[in-house]
């Protein structure tokens, strides 16, 4: 009989496992704990993740964090788990500001005399890093700032940040490989840094990262897109369609 090659049973085999899964079996040895952790499968084991029909939801409730499954778009009854957060503190401070493949970006809104805190979190794994520096000492609220998640031509996990404070906004971007943020230019000559927009959470697709900005003050009802290119890291402002026609 054949011998099967370790290619083989990291890159075909485990790579489509669960996560939690994969966790047990890095127990396994030194070899299979450092096979499982490099790049190159993390990046695999994502990408197959991703393309699965389950999914998970995860909730902030008034006193917990919930967790719930999904299967091909539907909600599963009965399957809600509250998940621990990995720093003691009440969901009421925490705000959810983007995902990407079962990653959390996590801001921990603290009081006035301390620095707010940005946390990458895998409630499936129980993993998590911060990764925010003394620029986050500024203030963070659920209109004001926002941000996305993606992987760049290199595979490095890349962290878009967009804060907007005193009509002034500023655009971040961390890389996990090399542990440090960039400053990014932003679209001149724009209001979106107003107190009268709300920024949406990022979505990721083809390269880009979409957000809706919404004014609901003045003139109330106008909409924005603004787009960010992934490969020249640039902003651009997108029109948004006057009518949607959805067809039955």
């Amino acid at each position: 009989m054949e011998l099967i090659g370790d290619d083989m049973i990291f890159e075909e085999i485990l790579s489509r496992l669960p996560a939690k899964v994969v966790c047990r079996f890095k127990c396994v040895s030194k070899q299979w704990c450092y096979e499982l952790s490099t790049p190159k499968f993390v990046f695999i084991h994502t990408r197959r993740v991703g393309n699965s029909i389950q999914k998970k939801l995860l909730s902030l409730k008034e006193n917990s964090i919930v967790v719930d499954d999904i299967v091909s778009g539907n909600l599963e009854v009965d399957t809600s788990k509250t998940v621990n957060f990995p720093y003691d503190v009440h969901p009421s401070f925490l705000s959810i500001i983007c995902s990407f493949n079962g990653l959390i970006l996590v801001c921990i809104k603290r009081n006035h005399n301390e620095h707010n805190k940005l946390v990458l979190w895998n409630p499936t794994t129980k993993r998590f890093k911060l990764i925010s520096d003394d620029y986050f000492i500024r203030y963070f609220g659920r209109h004001n700032d926002t941000g996305g998640m993606y992987l760049d031509e290199d595979n490095d996990l890349k962290v878009l940040h967009i804060n907007c404070y005193w009509d002034v906004a500023t655009a971040r971007v961390y890389s996990r490989r090399h542990d440090s943020w960039r400053k990014l230019n932003f679209l001149n000559g724009t209001q979106l840094a107003s107190n009268f927009y709300s920024w949406s959470s990022g979505i990721y697709s083809g390269k880009t990262i979409y957000f809706i900005v919404s004014n609901y003050w003045i003139p109330p009802g106008e909409r924005n897109i603004v787009a960010y290119d992934v490969i020249s890291e640039s902003f651009s402002l997108l029109r948004f369609p006057e009518r949607i026609e959805v067809n039955p």
